[in-house]
Formats: structure tokens, sequence, C-alpha cells
């Protein structure tokens, strides 16, 4: 069966912006949230978007109208219906996805396809908490959904090939480029991303150079459009310092310890952009 309808819990950025680039491709998605404050955000979020879009040239106004038609929202996951595709876009937090996960499994028909966006916990894990394992995959978007280009598809240890195909399939029908993933700590994306941003912490420890030096050595000097430091500060440090301790404690090597001083930024509440304080000041 086509997909056709899908459930996006979570309405934060991350799944504001998944819920937005599904429905430029023409699907229905119904966006969920526990907050209906943050439901309302994520919405007004996703018609910012689309109206940006259009005022870019990039989206017309009769697609602008169908798209925001074709949403609708809930407080409560469980009240969703007749859907075939779910994907889970919250904090990284394993004990929450999974009871996440449990609900979704009563909701999704027989033979839909659950999805996580998360960027480290293990699917094979996730999709034991349900009864329908073949049936549940990892599909990682990147951060802003609409810009960024790639979606890592991450197959658990019961994930079927028609599983697989479905999701890669959705993922282009969304504009999306897929790469695929085994279900190990970190997959691509953070496997080597993470040890990078982990390392520009070390060097700053030791004195190496300035947060701005660091930052603009690799800018111009790797070709990056942003620094790691910067970087870091952007995705939050919390969410790195999660990250890399699953890294850590996932593989057990210890060139994946994460920096002191990372840890330090976060203890003091220190998260980067989204606090007003990282390794910078906002």
């Amino acid at each position: 069966m086509a997909t056709e309808h899908i459930v996006v819990v979570g309405a934060g950025q991350m799944g504001a912006g998944i819920a937005q680039v599904a429905l430029q491709a023409g699907l229905r998605v119904t966006l969920a949230d526990v907050s209906k404050e943050g439901l309302a955000k994520g919405a007004d979020r996703i018609r910012a978007g689309l109206k940006k879009l259009v005022e870019k040239g990039k989206l017309d106004a009769a697609k602008q109208q169908a798209a925001e038609a074709n949403l609708a929202t809930l407080t409560n996951v469980t009240e969703a219906k007749d859907v075939d595709f779910a994907i889970e876009a919250v904090t990284e937090n394993e004990d929450l996805k999974r009871r996440i996960f449990q609900d979704l499994d009563a909701v999704v028909r027989p033979g839909g396809i659950l999805a996580t966006n998360t960027s480290s916990i293990p699917i094979t894990r996730i999709a034991a908490s349900t009864k329908r394992p073949e049936f549940v995959i990892g599909m990682h978007f990147m951060n802003p959904v609409p810009v960024m280009q790639l979606v890592e598809l991450i197959r658990g240890a019961a994930t079927s090939d028609e599983t697989y195909a479905t999701t890669r399939a959705l993922s282009e029908r969304m504009g999306k480029t897929t790469v695929v993933s085994k279900d190990f700590p970190g997959f691509i994306v953070n496997r080597i991303l993470i040890p990078m941003l982990n390392e520009a912490c070390y060097a700053l420890m030791e004195g190496l150079g300035s947060a701005e030096d660091i930052d603009t050595a690799m800018k111009l000097g790797t070709n990056q459009p942003m620094g790691p430091l910067q970087l870091a500060d952007f995705i939050g440090l919390d969410t790195v310092l999660y990250i890399a301790e699953v890294l850590h404690k996932g593989l057990g090597d210890s060139k994946y310890r994460p920096c002191p001083l990372l840890r330090q930024y976060v203890d003091a509440g220190w998260y980067g952009k989204k606090s007003g304080r990282g390794f910078y000041k906002y």
C-alpha cells in the first residue's frame, strides 16, 4: 500500500521540518505533540517555512494552500486514524521513544512502518518494544530538515527489505538523498562528526588556540561552512555530549571519551545557541 498519510511525533524544530517536507511532497501529515504550545509553535513554523518558499519562487501559492490543508495536529497520538507511516522525532531519550513506539504500534495500520529520527539510539532496541520489529527503521534527517539533503536509513536487526525499500522511496519523494548505515553507535554521520567536535573541545581546553582561531582554521583550512565549536553550539552541547557518551559506552574505546570541558559547559547550562551561551555568546 502506498504511503499517503504520515504521523510525525514531536513538534520541535526537527519534527516540524520533517512535517514540512512531507507536506511539500503532497502527503497528508498529522503532527502530534503532548504540548499544546509546542504544537502551535510547530504548526506556525511549518506555515512560515511554506510561505518563505513561495516568496522565493520555489513553491506556488496553490501548492502552499494544499499543503496547509493537509496538515492536522493532535496532542494525543493514539487518536490518529488511517496512518500508513509514523516518524518519531522527540528528544534523545530511549525510555520516552520506546513508550511512543508502543503507542504507534497500536495506531499505524498493519504492515505500516514505524521510523525513528534518533541520531544515536540503537534501532534494534527501539524495535524490540513493538510487536512489529521487522517494520521498524531509523530515518535520521539532518537539521535544518527543509535545507539539508541527507537522510540516513538505519536497519535494525529485524528490519525487512520491504520496510527499507518503502522508507527509501518515501525519503526520495521528500526530495532527499539516502545512505544506509548498520545499527552501530552513531551510525555514519555522528560516528565521524562527533569525535571531530569532541577533539575541537580538547584543542580549546588544552589552549591550542582560541575558539575563534580553531573555527577559522577549520573553515578556511578544510573548506567547511562552519567551524566545529560553532557547529557544536548550533547542535546543542548537551546533545553533542549525549552522543559522545553513546559512542564511548557503545564502542568501548577511550578515543571517544567526552572532553571534560564539554561536560563542564553542559553542567553549567551552557548548551550553545539555544541557551544563549556555549563556546560563544548569543
